[in-house]
């Protein structure tokens, strides 16, 4: 045993006390993992410290838990305020993971040692209500002495400016590397031994934080200086507890950019007087589920790493040779590839991979990384195109692993509902693909908890277009994100069940809601959610609101989708009678006011009127009501014979009526011809051709008359006025389909050649063969020719 601990030394960074053992580690680094397990098995601790808040203690037995499987972050947030959190995320690469279970394991009593969380989001609070940081500071200086104000010569201090720019960068451009990251992946990363490690991790992070010390400017960092020493201050504290209690053997497991400060303890009572009067909230910590995905975020740690997936293959092929971890990962690449139906053979892999080895000995390193691997299999087995390097990057570099925590975690009330919800249907938080059938008791459920979960701002599913023709299939893409953990403890205010919750919720968007498009909106996502009592409740709003509403845009902004619940509510099994009343009062009051509501329009707001004035004309001709029909016919036809409308609303309301059959084509001759007569402005009656014809020119082509009343038009418009509403005429037909502009083309080329066929006839039809007889000698003697050869 002692020759273990003597060996130890060599490996990790130790303390002015002989009982303590700095491991300078990296965040979620697969390499730093590695030699930290090797590192604690040479030391035999009889205590571990590791950087995590303290106010996540008491989740530390959940980490053995067979129902545990990282990726995993502890969630800690302030009990009145969930909205201030942060996560601590950990991998099965990460080495505070490693250092967890292997304390667990053993029985080695762990503690968490950064600053709580409790005196972090209360210092978060203050900042946010523009309290002077320093304001801290001050007060812990006036309640202590002269004597017990922290030394700078003993708290090291250094500029976090530089510090988030990525400190490394500065090592790693003495080394020849483009950034920071480059160079710890190739310095620690890819070791295969530990020796030496943590103490050359030291050195280097004490040289580079005293190179930053020197260029540091306190005064304009004096906010986040004061919270790293915070943090620092309260470490040491932790490790000094540690001795106090008679450890022999005490290993800390911190970030490398730590460990320097933690090495010589200052005095205690210049930790005790920067930590004294700290304020603190309340929090609450529980285990949520995380991604790989957002493990490439920054989190708690300030710090996320880009390539989970390849540490995730680097922890778990470790014990093969670099030949090995390069070969398997391209294989899995391949693999990759032929399920997008891209060919990847087994000798473009071997070429892949010795390619990938070329280039790592010209580069002088121990083993292919990554980059090396993403040059090889771009350029053999994607054949130099950059794009199936996206999703090789999606899927395999970052990953899309989601890890899962025990059933009995702690969990806020509606978090538990959920997932019992979530076990009693049948699903999982996976990513995937699903499409409902609404038929269906199961899935009709599953629809509810999707948009029960959308109304509470929490987006686990996406409706997705269908293509089936019926009502009934419903498809979904479903992506669960951790941060929605936070929400559903944000949501936990309104209720303890999902229904409560989004009933709740909703009737307090009902409340806030200032306009009727807004509430419209939200009864279609109550109703689709089947909440019965929240729908009751936004239909005495939405009739409130009705009744006072003055804008009538808004009202037919509230047509379309209540006209969609009364046609297609019966397949959700909604009670559709509540609906129906409000849209009686809609449609009434839509038809009496739309005739004043359309006068007076310019052109910007005709257009946004015919577009709501289409909205609701297909509304009611799918909601089949003859009653509906015949108010909504008869302010279209007043609208089409109303004195000053905008030329785009009377086009339109012919348009309409023509395709309900109330106006005849004679109708429309009638009207179009008085609208493109002389004594309009080009420009409305353009308006009134784009209003008629927009989206479709079926009629132009199955009604001559209309033809030709619009050419009759367009040929006797002048040189300037045709200059003026050509942009006008091309914008329409540019709506047309493809076959209908042939079509057209074709009808005027045969028009024009008719025109040619019936003026030379015409020509010869009037003569008077008489007296053209007459001058027929004469025509001959001058030809040379008899008259009796017929001409």
């Amino acid at each position: 045993m002692k020759s273990d601990r003597q060996a130890s030394s060599s490996t990790s960074s130790k303390n002015n006390n002989d009982k303590v053992h700095i491991f300078g580690i990296r965040h979620h680094g697969s390499g730093s993992a590695r030699s930290l397990c090797q590192a604690l098995e040479q030391l035999q601790p009889d205590a571990i410290l590791i950087e995590a808040p303290p106010d996540a203690q008491s989740l530390l037995p959940f980490v053995i838990r067979e129902e545990m499987h990282p990726p995993v972050a502890i969630l800690i947030y302030a009990s009145d305020r969930p909205e201030n959190s942060v996560y601590y995320p950990f991998a099965i690469f990460s080495p505070e993971w490693q250092a967890i279970r292997y304390g667990l394991e053993r029985g080695i009593p762990i503690k968490f040692m950064d600053l709580p969380q409790a005196h972090r989001l209360a210092i978060k609070e203050k900042e946010q209500t523009e309290v002077n940081p320093e304001s801290i500071e001050t007060e812990s200086a006036t309640s202590s002495q002269e004597d017990t104000k922290p030394n700078p010569e003993t708290i090291p201090a250094f500029n976090l400016n530089l510090y988030r720019r990525d400190p490394l960068g500065w090592l790693a451009e003495a080394a020849g590397f483009s950034d920071g990251e480059r160079w710890w992946e190739y310095m620690v990363e890819h070791r295969r031994d530990s020796h030496e490690l943590f103490a050359a991790i030291l050195e280097a992070m004490t040289a580079l934080r005293e190179e930053l010390d020197a260029a540091e400017d306190l005064a304009e960092n004096m906010a986040d200086l004061l919270l790293e020493q915070l943090r620092e201050a309260y470490m040491r504290q932790t490790i000094r507890a540690a001795i106090t209690e008679g450890k022999e053997q005490i290993a800390v497991v911190c970030g490398a950019w730590h460990a320097p400060a933690l090495v010589n303890l200052p005095p205690a009572k210049n930790d005790a007087a920067i930590l004294k009067g700290l304020p603190k909230v309340k929090v609450e910590a529980t285990w949520i589920p995380w991604t790989y995905g957002r493990l490439a975020i920054a989190s708690g740690y300030g710090a996320g790493v880009v390539s989970p997936g390849w540490y995730d293959h680097l922890w778990h092929n470790f014990h093969h040779s670099s030949s090995q971890v390069a070969i398997r990962w391209i294989t899995r690449v391949a693999r990759l590839l032929r399920t997008k139906d891209i060919d990847a053979s087994s000798a473009s892999v071997i070429e892949a991979v010795r390619l990938a080895e070329a280039l790592s000995a010209m580069r002088d390193r121990p083993l292919a990384g990554l980059p090396e691997l993403n040059e090889a299999i771009q350029s053999v087995l994607c054949f130099g195109d950059p794009l199936p390097m996206q999703f090789i990057h999606q899927e395999l570099i970052v990953g899309d692993r989601m890890g899962k925590v025990p059933e009995d975690t702690p969990m806020v009330p509606l978090q538990q509902d959920l997932i019992r919800q979530q076990k009693r249907l049948r699903l999982k938080p996976d990513t995937k693909t699903l499409e409902l059938d609404l038929r269906s008791a199961n899935d009709l459920e599953r629809s509810h908890l999707l948009y029960r979960l959308a109304l509470l701002n929490i987006p686990w599913g996406r409706t997705q277009y269908s293509t089936s023709k019926g009502t009934f299939k419903e498809p979904w893409q479903l992506q669960w994100e951790p941060e929605f953990a936070v929400r559903l403890v944000e949501a936990g205010v309104w209720g303890q069940t999902l229904i409560e919750a989004a009933t709740d919720f909703t009737r307090h968007q009902a409340n806030e809601a200032k306009d009727l498009p807004t509430l419209t909106k939200l009864v279609d996502k109550v109703l689709l959610a089947n909440l019965g009592d929240a729908a009751s409740y936004l239909m005495v709003r939405l009739q409130a609101e009705a009744a006072i509403a003055a804008d009538i845009s808004h009202l037919m902004q509230a047509v379309p989708p209540l006209a969609n619940l009364l046609r297609y509510g019966n397949v959700r099994q909604i009670d559709t009678n509540i609906v129906a009343q409000v849209m009686d009062g809609l449609i009434t009051r839509i038809c009496v006011g739309l005739p004043v509501a359309c006068a007076s329009l310019n052109d910007e707001a005709a257009a946004a009127m015919y577009e709501l004035a289409i909205a609701v004309n297909r509304a009611i001709l799918l909601l089949q009501n003859s009653e509906y029909a015949e108010a909504w016919n008869g302010v279209l036809s007043q609208l089409a014979d109303q004195s000053g409308l905008h030329g785009l609303l009377a086009g339109c309301c012919c348009r309409l009526l023509l395709d309900a059959g109330v106006f005849t084509a004679n109708d429309v001759e009638t009207r179009m011809g008085l609208f493109l007569s002389l004594a309009n402005e080009p420009s409305q009656a353009a308006a009134w051709v784009e209003g008629l014809l927009k989206g479709s020119g079926l009629v132009l082509l199955h009604d001559d008359r209309l033809w030709q009343v619009l050419d009759n038009w367009v040929t006797k418009l002048s040189t300037d006025t045709f200059d003026l509403v050509l942009p006008l005429l091309r914008r329409t037909f540019a709506t047309f389909p493809a076959p209908e502009r042939r079509q057209m083309g074709e009808r005027v080329k045969r028009n024009q050649s008719n025109q040619i066929t019936v003026s030379s006839d015409s020509n010869f039809s009037n003569l008077d063969i008489a007296r053209a007889d007459a001058i027929l000698p004469a025509i001959a003697q001058l030809l040379g020719i008899k008259l009796g050869i017929k001409l």
